[in-house]
């Protein structure tokens, strides 16, 4: 395990570092052995970008940054740093400089966009009885009612943060399309997988929640990345 790099998880909106639970014990039994999953404020893009390059420090050796969803303007912010050698993206936005998801978001409405709903604090929830069917229509009902139930609703502010400088342009990228994603538009999601030009692109007969009902598949592409930039 040694050899492997660091590998760096970053959530998106609605949900915590757990997001990862597949993903994570699929890398492990693969040899990977520094894994990290980010738990993000989402209070804003300044915030959670922060937070990921504390993290991304603490690593001995290159890093392997992975976000889904609203991670993957994270890591476009905070993945220019100099041990970060592949960002991968998971059904992920990837704005460019002066972008925000909620720009993108507004550019190509994703089929359950209606079902984001503002509380009276301003963040922003998919409704309980529409997270299935929103989120992961691919996974079981008992695992949609724990997601619903433990959301993380990010700031409604956040969804329009720019990205300053992001990091695709200057590192290697690998980007997975969620076919039937109902969070962010598939056409979307391949335009922005395009312009940046990545080392592969795959697309996934997958929700928006990829990395919990397609684990395996997440974890192969995160893996070529990790050796093809770091051996």
């Amino acid at each position: 395990m040694a050899d492997k790099p660091s590998i760096v998880l970053v959530h998106g909106f609605w949900g915590g570092a757990a997001h990862w639970t597949h993903v994570i014990t699929e890398l492990h039994r693969r040899g990977f052995g520094d894994l990290h999953a980010v738990e993000n404020p989402l209070t804003s893009l300044a915030d959670d970008a922060e937070r990921t390059r504390k993290m991304i420090r603490q690593a001995a050796g290159p890093v392997v940054l992975v976000g889904h969803s609203y991670g993957g303007a994270v890591i476009s912010e905070a993945g220019d740093l100099p041990n970060v050698s592949a960002l991968v993206y998971i059904a992920a936005f990837a704005p460019d400089a002066g972008e925000s998801p909620g720009q993108i978001s507004q550019e190509y409405p994703p089929a359950a966009f209606d079902n984001i709903v503002p509380d009276s604090d301003g963040y922003l929830w998919i409704k309980q009885d529409r997270f299935h069917e929103s989120f992961c229509q691919d996974l079981s009902a008992d695992e949609a009612l724990v997601m619903a139930v433990t959301q993380k609703a990010p700031l409604g502010s956040t969804f329009g943060d720019n990205v300053t400088a992001p990091a695709w342009r200057a590192k290697p990228c690998w980007y997975q399309v969620s076919t039937e994603d109902r969070m962010i538009h598939p056409d979307n999601e391949r335009r922005m997988a395009a312009r940046m030009d990545p080392v592969k692109t795959v697309e996934l007969d997958a929700s928006h929640a990829s990395l919990a009902s397609q684990p395996g598949a997440i974890a192969e592409l995160i893996e070529v990345a990790a050796r093809e930039t770091t051996g």
